[in-house]
């Protein structure tokens, strides 16, 4: 028994060989064997990793490492206080790195909760309900409408079968399903002689043989492709492991070198040791984890009020990196209401406005406005499409809604416009007989009792139509249907699908006493028009598309629909413009080489697979790009995962889409993901912000230790002097890297933030103009705090005297660098000094707790300081100040050498 074919290409007795079955199924004793060979009927889950396996992973950060380092040498040289801070830091970092890893796991559980639990099979001949899980290949199985499939299967019968398949394959409206052989060389969406595991039957009733169950399903290998994914690090996380190390290592080794010298300078073992902890501390970033972690979720809360839900945090920084967002078609970019925008009557081309299935609109004809009351032949075609019809239109909850097929249900929208109301032609002309549609026929057609005896509508295929028709309305009368007005209506229906729109004709009968059979009911009919409808755009994704490309941002349509739908939306949108349209059987005749080379000028994807979707993401990352994927179906979690991120759909989403995504749309919007881009930009730009501003006064730091140290002989100064002292290095780096560090994080986006271009995906924080602003301010921070220091011990004060003027003057230039490092580019008077509350806050507490290290007689003692002078204050105040002032020339002078109308920089 075979279990992998076309089994779209075979006849029913070919496919009912090759499983070994018949139309009476296969015997429960059979049934039990091939359940051994193959398997239960269900998704199998990779090994679970457990909670403590995940909890681990977190510790093996390097930047973590040097943490719990500095909280041992801390606990064991009596600085207790210092490592249960660093302590509390590093648990917080690793407890959120846990929650995000455990409940990215997940993804697989949701895939398995879609699978049917119930199913009705015939085995021996008999019909009996089993559990979805006993269904095995070579089982017939009964669908009927409401049913969730079970199983891969081939149809053997089907009547007016339907199957919603957007979840799997993204087509945004129900596939009517056929027995018949099909070509081999198909894409999944375009196998109508199959139904898929995890869809839903929503119209008419079918048998089928299962083909494949489990994991040999398209289900199955999705589930396959979501296991096998492996989520890349974020540029961020690249970043910050790389800092962490070059700092972690560089920082001990220097402060250790540092303090073997005070050693052999005639310091004390242990003295040196305490010290060089200390400043070890000093310089390595532990805030680093807390203040990267606070930043971003103080951005997730930003987001959250702009329709954006964040599920794993590192997702904020990497979407504001973004190069590439491949979204789905149906529901995202679109409304996922069908909606009439073309009516044909009496050779007139009608347009009709207003979008979903709100009944407001007009019909207008050359831009001029229709008076429907004047429009007889407009009102036939409008009531016969909501009569001929088993779709409603109600309003709950303060939206309009369907309950039905989505084509039907823009025939009793469009009507509803027209101020024809369904429910009352329905009173008016009840049904009292009706001929269903069928896949065979193409049509439908039901007959109302009217004021003029028994009369029947009908809808369907245009040409199907047509060809029961002998007579078409217009001008009020029934004119007798010649060649060249058929072929007038043949021509006007295929532009009007040339420009993507799903083509219907309608046409009725007045009915004698003694029509009663199907044949006579269904000819000699009258043509009454033609409509054309789409699912059509959303108004503000155009606007949002037209903020991404002014952004370095290139919006990419990928999905399931037809070619032809797929690039008219996408030329209304803007999307495609001079690029390339791709079908799934495209991509599928090139090789990965030639993909790979023109990735980057392919715009729209369609009638795709999950396969290709990955395909699609796997090649623009490694040209380089930092790809976002968008999409609500279950075809789009592997993607979702595999993306840089994933963003998945609030209200019409999957919970496999959302498990896999790391951002959820809460109003199911392109436009919102233009917010999310604006918001991790900022958040990355704040990120920046703190390192540029705590390397560089690390930096400074250190640079002051090693010159007093290595360097101190030269300015006379005797063996044994130090600036600072290893309680003043650590309150140094409380005061400084707390409270302004987080206020960073906060700070308002740069002016022109969405008019930078992405940073490239393997480009550092650490830029030219970051280096050489971090460099400097290290530098001048270094040589102010000396400068005070050495005039303090030549203007007569002692040791001790001269190590507080150190220490005030250090903590201020670093207070005045804070301001400086909100914007690398821009005056603080331009991006505006107050701006910032909670940086003002933070600084002027901290002004407040310096006073009290400064002037308190019981902190006097551990601090080593004694009370200022004015003359003091004003001293350190000024050369502090020096810093803001020359950061401020530069900006100007940068400013005035830029040319015009050029951003500053990139977003990183």
């Amino acid at each position: 028994m075979e279990t992998n074919k076309n089994w779209h290409n075979l006849d029913i007795s070919e496919v009912l060989a090759s499983l070994s079955s018949d139309r009476n199924g296969i015997s429960n004793e059979e049934a039990q064997h091939r359940l051994a060979q193959f398997g239960p009927n269900e998704l199998a889950g990779k090994e679970r990793v457990s909670p403590w396996a995940i909890l681990l992973e977190q510790f093996k950060n390097f930047l973590i490492i040097i943490l719990l380092v500095a909280v041992a040498l801390s606990a064991i040289t009596g600085e207790i206080a210092d490592a249960i801070v660093i302590l509390v830091i590093v648990l917080f970092a690793a407890g959120l790195g846990f929650i995000q890893e455990y409940r990215a796991e997940r993804a697989m559980e949701a895939l398995k909760r879609m699978a049917a639990p119930t199913a009705s099979v015939l085995r021996g001949g008999k019909e009996i309900e089993v559990t979805a899980h006993e269904l095995v290949p070579g089982d017939i199985i009964f669908l009927k409408t409401g049913d969730r499939i079970p199983a891969d299967a081939r149809l053997i019968e089907a009547v007016n079968l339907k199957v919603e398949e957007a979840s799997l394959t993204g087509e945004s409206v129900p596939v009517e399903k056929t027995n018949k052989v099909l070509p081999t060389e198909i894409s999944v969406g375009d196998r109508k002689n199959m139904v898929f595991m995890g869809t839903a039957a929503v119209y008419g009733r079918g048998m089928a043989v299962i083909t494949g169950t489990g994991m040999i399903t398209e289900f199955g290998k999705i589930a396959t492709m979501l296991q096998e994914v492996k989520k890349e690090q974020t540029p961020l996380q690249i970043n910050l492991d790389q800092l962490g190390k070059w700092i972690g290592i560089g920082a001990l080794a220097l402060c250790f070198i540092l303090a073997g010298i005070g050693v052999l300078r005639g310091h004390e073992i242990l003295e040196m040791l305490i010290w060089g902890v200390s400043l070890a501390v000093a310089a390595v970033p532990e805030a680093l984890p807390a203040v990267v972690t606070i930043s971003l979720a103080l951005g997730v809360q930003r987001m959250v009020r702009r329709n954006a839900l964040i599920r794993k945090l590192p997702a904020v920084e990497t979407l504001g990196s973004t190069t590439f967002i491949c979204s789905d078609k149906t529901g995202t970019l679109t409304q996922d209401q069908m909606t009439i925008r073309r009516i044909y009557v009496e050779d007139k081309l009608i347009d009709v406005t207003g979008v979903g299935y709100e009944p407001k609109g007009e019909f207008t004809f050359d831009d001029k406005k229709l008076h429907i009351e004047k429009e007889k032949a407009l009102q036939m075609l409008l009531q016969i499409g909501s009569l001929c019809n088993d779709t409603t239109l109600k309003y709950i909850d303060g939206t309009w809604k369907i309950k039905g097929d989505p084509t039907e249900g823009a025939l009793v929208v469009t009507a509803a416009k027209a101020n024809l109301w369904q429910d009352k032609l329905q009173s008016q002309f009840p049904r009292i007989h009706e001929i269903p549609f069928s896949s065979e026929t193409k049509r439908m057609t039901t007959v109302h009792q009217t004021t003029e005896g028994r009369t029947a509508y009908a809808k369907g295929a245009p040409e199907v139509i047509l060809n029961s028709c002998s007579h078409i309305y217009q001008n009020g009368q029934e004119i007798k249907l010649n060649d060249d007005s058929k072929g007038n209506i043949l021509s006007v229906s295929h532009k009007m699908a040339e420009d993507a729109l799903r083509v219907l004709g309608l046409a009725y009968k007045r009915l004698p006493d003694t029509a009663d059979t199907t044949a006579s009911i269904e000819e000699d009919m009258v043509f009454a028009g033609l409509v054309g409808m789409i699912d059509p755009p959303r108004e503000e994704v155009k606007e949002a598309v037209k903020l991404c490309d002014q952004a370095g941002i290139k919006s990419v349509m990928i999905t399931g629909d037809h070619k032809l739908t797929a690039v008219a939306i996408a030329k209304e949108l803007g999307i495609l413009k001079k690029g390339v349209a791709l079908s799934g059987t495209d991509i599928d005749n090139i090789s990965d080489e030639e993909f790979e080379a023109m990735v980057e000028k392919i715009e729209v994807y369609a009638r795709v697979s999950p396969a290709h979707k990955l395909r699609v993401v796997e090649a623009l990352t490694k040209r380089g790009h930092i790809v976002a994927m968008t999409g609500d179906g279950v075809n789009d979690a592997p993607a979702l995962k595999k993306s840089d991120i994933g963003v998945a759909m609030g209200i019409t989403g999957t919970d496999v889409s959302k498990e896999a995504a790391d951002m959820v749309l809460t109003d199911d919007n392109f436009a919102s993901i233009v917010a999310a881009v604006e918001e991790g930009r900022g958040i990355f730009g704040n990120i920046k912000k703190y390192l540029v501003y705590l390397l560089s006064c690390n930096l400074g730091e250190i640079l002051l230790m090693a010159i007093v140290i290595l360097f101190g002989p030269l300015f006379g100064l005797p063996a044994g002097t130090i600036p600072l002292t290893a309680i003043q290095i650590l309150y140094v780096n409380l005061a400084t890297d707390g409270l302004p560090a987080i206020a960073l994080s906060v700070d308002p986006p740069e002016l022109d933030i969405m008019n930078q271009k992405p940073r490239p995906r393997k480009q550092s924080i650490f830029t030219g103009p970051v280096l050489r602003y971090l460099t400097s301010a290290g530098i001048w921070t270094t040589l102010v705090a000396l400068a005070v220091f050495l005039w303090a011990l030549s203007s007569g004060r002692d040791h001790s005297e001269a190590q507080t003027m150190c220490f005030v003057t250090l903590i201020l230039v670093q207070f005045f660098n804070a301001f400086n490092c909100r914007s690398l580019e821009y005056s603080l008077f331009k991006i505006g000094p107050f701006a910032n509350k909670w940086l003002l806050l933070a600084i002027g507490w901290e002004c407040i707790m310096l006073g009290l290290v400064v002037y308190l007689p019981f902190l006097q003692g551990p601090f080593n300081t004694y009370a200022l002078t004015l003359t003091d204050w004003t001293i350190a105040i000024l050369s502090a100040s020096t810093i803001f002032i020359a950061a401020e020339i530069y900006k100007l002078i940068s400013s005035l050498l830029r040319p015009k109308g050029v951003a500053p920089a990139s977003t990183g």
